[in-house]
Order: C-alpha cells, then sequence, then structure tokens
C-alpha cells in the first residue's frame, strides 16, 4: 500500500450521497485487498491503514455536518463496514468500533457530552478505540471528589494503540457501576501491551491495556449527573449496535472469501481427469458449479437478513432517545442477533468449503486462502454463538425480550 494510494482522496470532494460513500468504500477495500496477505503476515501496527480510513472521509461518516462530518444514517455505515471487511476483515473491525464508539456517547451521554465529542473527533478526523472488555473488572474507577481515578488493566482492546480517542470502561469503586469516558489514547498513564498475537484479525492490535493514575473530571463521565447514572432502552442500544457491526464484519469476510474462491477456481482449478466426462476446466465440474451455488444462495440469505436486522436497528439509533421502548430495543436485539449466528454459520462454511471448489494448490501460502478462515473463526469466538440462537429461542416460543446485558 503506497504513500499514493493513501492520500489519493485528501484532495478530492467527498460524496453526497450513501451510494458514494459505499462506492467510496469499495474503492478503500480494494486498496486493501491488494496487499491484505502480506500485511497480515507481517503483523505490523495498521497506522497506514488507519490514515487510509481517515483520508478517504470514512472516519467522518456518521459525523455532524456542522463540523465537516457526512452525517450518513447508520444503514450506509453498516454497509461501509461490510465493504472494508471485504477488503481486509482486521480494518473492517477498526472502522466498525470506531463507528460504535463514536456514537456512544449519543446513546448515553449529557446534550452537552454528545456536543464536545461530536465537535471534537468529527473536525480533527480522530479516530476512536475502546478499552471496554466487559469480561475484565481489573480496571477500577475511585472517586475523589471532583475527579475519576481510573486504574487497572484490560486484558483487550481493540484499535487502542492506533487512535486518538479512547472510550474507557471502569467499574465504580463505591457502587460496582461502570463509568464510561472519552480520554486522549497518547497520554503518559495509558500503556499498551503489545501482546496481541493470535490467529486472525492480526491488525487490529487487541492487546492489552494498562492504565496508571488517568483521571477524568465527573462531567466526562459519560451520562452521569449529579453522580448518578439514568439509564434508559436507548442508552442499551451501543451493544446490538456492536453485533450488528460484527454481523456486517462476518458477511464482508465471507464475501471476500467466496471472491477469492471464484477467481482462483476460474483461473487456476482443473477438472477432474477421472469423471469420464471430458470436462475442460473446473467452471465445468458439476460438484464445483453445485458448490458454489450453494453457498453463494446462502450468502445472498445471510446479506438480506443482515440488512434487514441493520435497517430495523438503525430506526432506533437514529430516534429521539425518549421515544425507544424496551420492547423495540428487545426485536431489535433478537434480530441482530439472528443475523450474526447466520453470518457466523455462513461465513465459515463459505471459508472452510471454498478449499474443496477451488483444489489442492489452493492451499499454497502464496495464495493465501487461509486468511478469510482464521479471520472469521478468531473474532466469531467474541461470544458464544450458542447464547445467540438461545435469544432467538426464547423470542420465539416464549416471547422473551433479551436482558441487556454487555452482551445481549
Amino acid at each position: 500500500m503506497s504513500s499514493n494510494e493513501i492520500s489519493r482522496w485528501a484532495e478530492q470532494p467527498r460524496p453526497s450521497s450513501a451510494e458514494g460513500w459505499i462506492a467510496r468504500a469499495r474503492d478503500v477495500a480494494g486498496v486493501l485487498a491488494a496487499d491484505a496477505v502480506e500485511r497480515d503476515r507481517a503483523g505490523a501496527v495498521p497506522t497506514r491503514e488507519v490514515q487510509l480510513l481517515k483520508d478517504s472521509g470514512l472516519v467522518t461518516l456518521l459525523g455532524p455536518a456542522e463540523h465537516g462530518g457526512a452525517e450518513q444514517h447508520w444503514t450506509t455505515a453498516c454497509r461501509v463496514v461490510r465493504e472494508v471487511s471485504a477488503g481486509d476483515g482486521s480494518i473492517g473491525q477498526l472502522l466498525g468500533h470506531h463507528y460504535v464508539w463514536a456514537w456512544a456517547m449519543r446513546l448515553v451521554g449529557t446534550p452537552e457530552q454528545i456536543a464536545e465529542v461530536d465537535e471534537l473527533y468529527t473536525s480533527r478526523g480522530h479516530f476512536f478505540g475502546g478499552v471496554v472488555n466487559p469480561r475484565d473488572h481489573d480496571l477500577v474507577v475511585t472517586d475523589e471528589g471532583e475527579t475519576l481515578l481510573y486504574r487497572g488493566k484490560k486484558f483487550f482492546s481493540t484499535g487502542s494503540k492506533i487512535a486518538d480517542l479512547l472510550v474507557m470502561e471502569g467499574t465504580l469503586e463505591s457502587s460496582g457501576n461502570s463509568v464510561f469516558a472519552v480520554v486522549p489514547a497518547q497520554q503518559d498513564g495509558i500503556t499498551f501491551g503489545d501482546d496481541w498475537n493470535n490467529l486472525g484479525q492480526r491488525l487490529t492490535v487487541s492487546g492489552s491495556v494498562e492504565i496508571t493514575d488517568v483521571r477524568v473530571p465527573w462531567s466526562g463521565a459519560a451520562g452521569y449527573v449529579d453522580k448518578q447514572f439514568r439509564p434508559s432502552a436507548f442508552s442499551t442500544l451501543h451493544v446490538p449496535a456492536l453485533h450488528l457491526v460484527f454481523a456486517n464484519l462476518y458477511v464482508g469476510i465471507a464475501q471476500a472469501a467466496l471472491r477469492a474462491g471464484v477467481t482462483y477456481t476460474r483461473g487456476h482449478t482443473r477438472a477432474w481427469p477421472y469423471g469420464g466426462e471430458g470436462k475442460n476446466s473446473g467452471t465445468e465440474e458439476f460438484y464445483v458449479l453445485e458448490g458454489y451455488g450453494d453457498l453463494q444462495s446462502k450468502l445472498w440469505a445471510a446479506e438480506t437478513l443482515t440488512d434487514a436486522a441493520g435497517a430495523n436497528l438503525a430506526q432506533l439509533l437514529h430516534a429521539d432517545r425518549e421515544s425507544v421502548t424496551r420492547e423495540q430495543r428487545g426485536r431489535a436485539a433478537v434480530l441482530v442477533s439472528a443475523a450474526k449466528q447466520r453470518a457466523i454459520d455462513v461465513g465459515l462454511e463459505i471459508a472452510n468449503r471454498v478449499f474443496e471448489l477451488t483444489g489442492a494448490r489452493a492451499t499454497a501460502n502464496s495464495v493465501g486462502m487461509d486468511l478469510y478462515w482464521r479471520n472469521l473463526r478468531t473474532h466469531s469466538l467474541h461470544d458464544p454463538v450458542a447464547y445467540k440462537r438461545i435469544e432467538v429461542g426464547r423470542y420465539t416460543l416464549r416471547g422473551d425480550l433479551p436482558i441487556p446485558s454487555p452482551y445481549s
């Protein structure tokens, strides 16, 4: 990825429509896809890739127009995440997390906090990371009167090392409640562990972070007024939004895996010479045709379900916070859970079966067909997919709505 490719959009006018932004995301994905395998294996910090997202304008897609943002809809953001993920799953994940954390203050914050964060990240093109692993409770927050003191560690922190701003979550000592704040990522009290060394999603720099004596004024505690947080159905939408991003990440990776298989089959896969039917290429093989037909049909279905879940949730994300009901929130979360499980199942099937349709030579390291399975397999373990099926089953059988939690 050359400097010219990174900066090619810096002087170009920004798109004015959802279709234009999706097309731009597809162009960005093309740049990323060209050397995705090589960059994955090198495992370097994705500084240049994030700069590409900034220069292309994708970082401020959801930002308010008054501060230079595109002020696009969440349905567009989902499609953009999907397109970028098809180019590079790691960078698609980083962008999706950025969108969720950039929007989070709109869900939980006071009007003053929302205005401050919107202007800050949009006008400066800042990129978000998150120190918000909900299974770690080792980041403790102490009430010092006028300020909050953050101390401790998070085992996972996607995108933090290359972020400008961090959404940081800790447990308040006095009450056990969570408290979120937005802080500068590059400061003395934040140390990155550089210990992300996993099977897939290698460029998400999702390693540990240690926090030592990071102070935030109480006025920066997201959604707190007079040291009290007032929850609502609207304030819990950030979790379904994050899982919707994940579903689009998986669909994008699955699309890339299928495209890679099709391209390889057209150019390299040979017919089996002992079938007795005189076929000249792999594109004439019945089992290959049947396989691609099956996988494409399943992928189209997953795309459609994910789009439907996204359209439903996006309506709530853009709604007035007082108008969103518990029932609306619950139905949206169930549909996201359905989309996520389908995207995982279909994506893993495609990333695995594509080897059967391309042939033994496609396993060469130079081809890099393993990238899609590794990325999907790694990220889809974020939380057990069985619990997403259970949420849908409970809703179907008993009409139960998911109880808002860090994973539902």
